[in-house]
C-alpha cells in the first residue's frame, strides 16, 4: 500500500487519486529531496515543469483555495469536464486527455458536434 496525504479538505489521496486542486485533475507525487516532500502534478501537464513542490502538508494547506475540492465522484468528474468544454483555457486535446484519465464515464458526443470549440464558435460568429 503506497503512502497517502490528507489534503487540507479531510480526503486521503495516494498517488493513484486524481484530486481536483485549484480547479485542475492533479496526483500526488512523492518526492526524495532535501527541500520538497511532496508534489503534485497537474494530470494533462505533468512533467512538464508545471509540477507544484510543497515542503510539507501545512505549506499545501496555505496554498489550498476555494477551487479546491480534492476527490471527486464520477459524476463530479464528468461535470468538471463538461464546464472544461466550455472554457477557453482547455482546448478539445486536453479535455479528451483529460476524459480518458479521470475516475468517470463521460460522452463528448453529447456536446454540440457543430462546434469546432474556437474562439469564434465560443462568440457565436
Amino acid at each position: 500500500m503506497s503512502e497517502t496525504l490528507e489534503l487540507p479538505n479531510g480526503d486521503e489521496v495516494s498517488p493513484d487519486d486524481v484530486f481536483l486542486y485549484n480547479d485542475y485533475p492533479y496526483r500526488l507525487v512523492w518526492l526524495d529531496s532535501e527541500t520538497h516532500a511532496f508534489e503534485l502534478s497537474p494530470l494533462y501537464w505533468g512533467d512538464s515543469g508545471m509540477d507544484i513542490p510543497f515542503r510539507d502538508r501545512e505549506a499545501l494547506v496555505d496554498q489550498w483555495e476555494s477551487d479546491s475540492r480534492g476527490l471527486l465522484s464520477a459524476e463530479g468528474w464528468a461535470d468538471w469536464l463538461d464546464d472544461a468544454t466550455a472554457d477557453p483555457r482547455f482546448g478539445e486535446e486536453e479535455v479528451a486527455e483529460l476524459a480518458a484519465e479521470l475516475p468517470t464515464e463521460w460522452d463528448p458526443s453529447e456536446r454540440d458536434s457543430s462546434s469546432t470549440g474556437g474562439l469564434r464558435d465560443k462568440l457565436g460568429l
